[in-house]
């Protein structure tokens, strides 16, 4: 997930890895409308419309999803009709509704797709979103350091650093990515939607290793994503992987 066009201070750009079955895939594909094209590491890519939107990659997954996403959208509205046509739209397409504990004052929808993956369509009014784009926010579970781990791997700057939350947004714009702080999820072992980081072209990939781990990353002994990745670690203990160059 993350805006492909990368600017003078980060030699990465970030793309968001959704792992789901093809059925569940389709809600949000079609959701979002873009075009989708082969990924030559796996599965399809959604392209952005924009410099500021998020390349999405989607990996085919057959195991069932047993604990709730530590990462989900918000999709923005711009009035209460198009709130409810967003929400009418992705019932349509196969969603369904999804309690996560929420209250009954929220001004948002919890959905799920039919996978059981968790996104919600925020009400209007949202100052915090305004601006962001449909996709609003990628909201994670995570801590105030791991707000800043990634806010200096990929070079955009802290757009809110209250209470432990932190968020980030790139300086083109678009979609920020959020952490909300303690008290943080079980880990609930290898995450269906994480990071993937591509190398700009001319960077040394080896260098860009190097960088990551010294920003406090560290390497996963694991091949369960095959040739073509390195699989690493945030500070919080979520996986991420760098692409290798293709």
């Amino acid at each position: 997930m993350g805006d492909e066009r990368s600017d003078d201070r980060t030699p990465v750009r970030d793309q968001l890895r959704c792992e789901r079955a093809s059925a569940a895939r389709a809600v949000l594909v079609r959701l979002l409308g873009r075009e989708i094209v082969d990924d030559p590491h796996d599965g399809v890519l959604l392209l952005p419309t924009n410099d500021n939107e998020f390349h999405l990659r989607f990996a085919p997954n057959q195991q069932p999803k047993v604990v709730q996403n530590r990462m989900h959208f918000d999709l923005t509205s711009s009035s209460l009709e198009d709130q409810r046509q967003t929400v009418a739209r992705a019932l349509e397409l196969g969603a369904r509704y999804a309690d996560i504990g929420q209250g009954p004052e929220i001004d948002h929808v919890v959905l799920a797709d039919p996978e059981g993956n968790e996104f919600d369509v925020i009400g209007p009014g949202n100052n915090f979103l305004a601006g962001c784009g449909f996709v609003g926010a990628l909201a994670c579970d995570g801590s105030q350091k791991v707000g800043y781990f990634w806010s200096q791997a990929l070079g955009w700057p802290l757009v809110w650093d209250q209470d432990e939350e932190t968020a980030i947004q790139s300086p083109h714009g678009g979609t920020k990515i959020s952490w909300g702080g303690p008290p943080l999820m079980p880990n609930g072992g290898r995450d269906r939607v994480r990071f993937d980081l591509a190398p700009a072209v001319d960077v040394d990939w080896q260098v860009e290793v190097d960088r990551l781990l010294s920003l406090g990353a560290t390497p996963v002994d694991t091949d369960q994503d095959g040739a073509g990745r390195l699989v690493l670690a945030d500070p919080d203990g979520q996986e991420f992987s760098l692409l290798t160059n293709r």
